[in-house]
């Protein structure tokens, strides 16, 4: 197996774990603010919704250091200093969402969480910028998929952003639930949350399946 296909085979499996991952989230949340349910089990199904959200988030740090490395054999060379850059995101950015993850609550993760927001649009804007130079360059003139991927990327994290955004009165009231404390206000504020935010996460598996249908078609490849 050749490099190529291990990072094609890495790439593919980030994927399916990402869109699978968002599906039980999103099935595991509805059970969540099902009022007719008992506090008990509306409880577990917010703490695996709450868990499984790790493995998309995973999946979406590792992905761009992945397809890094795969644009390479598609002959998008990258000078040094892009290289250090690809190799060491995917690892710094899952380290980061690991401790972030097991760690909640703590004042580190919370100072942590905040750079993890303002990174995020730095990333998508950087992701919009780098498209941009690559075709004014014509750098990306021979695999312009390349290109339409990254873009579409953006969209996904800015999904993520929003999802971050609308979610805030859903987990207020999954932690309520936990401490027993939950009331009628609080349930309706956690539907309407969830609701807001499932916009963006039913934006992210359609954009997933753009990524998908580009990643196979090659739109525009000249080799």
């Amino acid at each position: 197996m050749s490099g190529h296909d291990i990072a094609l085979l890495i790439h593919v499996l980030l994927f399916v774990y990402w869109l699978g991952g968002d599906i039980g989230v999103f099935y595991s949340s509805g059970l969540s603010v099902n009022r007719s349910l008992s506090r008990e089990a509306r409880q577990m199904a917010g703490k695996i919704m709450i868990n499984l959200d790790l493995i998309p988030r995973l999946c979406l740090s590792l992905m761009l250091t992945v397809g890094g490395i795969l644009t390479e054999y598609y002959g998008i060379d990258h000078p040094t200093w892009q290289w250090v850059g690809i190799i060491l995101l995917g690892p710094v950015w899952f380290c980061a969402l690991l401790y972030m993850h097991f760690n909640e609550g703590t004042d580190l993760v919370k100072q942590m969480t905040k750079v993890d927001y303002v990174f995020r649009w730095v990333m998508v804007f950087t992701l919009l910028a780098s498209v941009y130079y690559g075709f004014y360059t014509d750098r990306l003139d021979a695999e312009p998929w390349v290109g339409y991927k990254l873009v579409v990327f953006a969209g996904l994290i800015f999904c993520g952003i929003m999802i971050r955004k609308y979610i805030g009165g859903f987990i207020k009231g999954i932690h309520n639930i936990a401490t027993d404390n939950i009331n009628e206000a609080d349930d309706i504020e956690m539907k309407a949350s969830l609701d807001k935010a499932r916009i963006f996460v039913l934006g992210i598996w359609v954009l997933l399946i753009v990524e998908a249908w580009i990643g196979i078609a090659k739109p525009g490849s000249l080799n």
